[in-house]
């Protein structure tokens, strides 16, 4: 047992060092001041998002971008709260060009069909994919427009943000949140990208049409964003890059209880056997197991030990955690609850490893099966 315990946490080691090593690697954009004559179309599906919307609305409003470059296409996903009527609320007095779509539903995922729907009406050459829960900076769309200019790719991963309440909750959600965001950042930066985030996505129109959008998948309700990077990976991985930009930075939120947080964490758990990438399924299964033999530990071993085992976790993972804080700014709330969070997290991650895999779950007043 020990020995197992030993080899596995030392290739634990040395996966998160080289992702360290990748995310060091990869650089900050800088934009220098270029002519502005990309154009976008901002897909945002929404459900039942009435309290979120007026923040992403005034976030929308305040973008510093050549109204005639850019449309925002809402996505109402039959919502029954007066979601729509906030998003109409503004339409009389805004100078931004936003269109309210319904949803027109053909898969077993909402969100794409949503996405989908809004696609086939988007006129502008560049797809951006965020929530209705976000809030986007002011330069979002001059930091996409810069970075388009001069790497010319055909899809952008982009990083995305939690604020957060200075609560054991949320800040357990924050560092949960922080470890995928430096993976994502690493993955590129060591040359082997395989995460993205739909809150800050972006994708030229044709190549979505070109690889038959989300063809192939559209039986798995989540997974609007993995799957179709997968797609682009597969088709030229050379022309997907990462916006490595501080005002690129898409913010959203935590969820509010732990039920619903169970239930996210399990929709996003859901669609992980389905990867189509050897290595990232290795990669899972490395940290999944990892976490595995301190919960089994704490079963059938000493408590000594389980304290031993996370303690060499949470060491690892500050060679991660560390250059991802600075970049994302959360210095000062990190180390308060980073152990505490540490000490929950294999408990946690495990029991929404086994929910995924043999229990359905509820999002959005919905309910899913894998």
């Amino acid at each position: 047992m020990i020995w197992l315990l030993f080899l596995v946490f030392l290739v634990y080691a040395i996966l998160i060092v080289i992702l360290a090593i990748g995310f060091i690697k990869s650089e900050e954009f800088t934009a220098k001041e270029s002519e502005l004559k990309t154009t976008f179309s901002v897909i945002i599906p929404f459900r039942n998002e009435a309290k979120n919307l007026p923040f992403l609305l005034k976030s929308i409003e305040e973008i510093k971008y050549p109204i005639e470059l850019v449309e925002f296409l809402f996505v109402d996903d039959d919502s029954s709260d007066n979601s729509v009527k906030i998003i109409e609320r503004i339409l009389p007095n805004t100078k931004k060009n936003i269109q309210i779509l319904q949803n027109k539903r053909g898969s077993n995922s909402p969100k794409k069909d949503a996405i989908t729907t809004a696609i086939s009406v988007a006129k502008n050459e560049w797809i951006l994919t965020t929530d209705a829960d976000c809030i986007l900076s002011e330069n979002w769309l001059k930091s996409f427009a810069n970075f388009i200019q001069k790497k010319a790719p055909k899809m952008i991963v982009a990083p995305v943000n939690y604020q957060a309440k200075n609560t054991f909750l949320e800040q357990f959600q924050v560092l949960d949140f922080l470890s995928m965001q430096g993976t994502t950042i690493a993955s590129f930066g060591g040359n082997f990208p395989f995460l993205c985030n739909g809150a800050n996505l972006g994708y030229k129109k044709e190549e979505f049409i070109k690889l038959n959008g989300f063809d192939g998948n559209n039986n798995i309700a989540s997974g609007d964003d993995i799957f179709l990077f997968e797609k682009f990976i597969k088709a030229d991985k050379n022309n997907v890059k990462y916006l490595k930009s501080k005002e690129a930075i898409v913010t959203t939120f935590p969820v509010k209880n732990w039920t619903d947080l169970v239930n996210q964490r399990t929709r996003w758990a859901s669609k992980a056997s389905t990867f189509s990438s050897l290595k990232v399924k290795l990669i899972g299964v490395l940290v999944v197991f990892t976490n595995f033999l301190i919960v089994s530990s704490f079963i059938t071993a000493s408590i000594q030990l389980v304290l031993i085992l996370i303690i060499v976790k949470m060491s690892i993972d500050l060679f991660l955690f560390l250059p991802t804080i600075v970049f994302l700014n959360h210095r000062t709330s990190f180390f308060k609850w980073y152990v505490p969070a540490s000490f929950l997290y294999p408990f946690f991650s495990v029991f929404v490893l086994f929910k995924s895999l043999f229990f359905e779950y509820k999002w959005k007043g919905r309910t899913f099966k894998k």
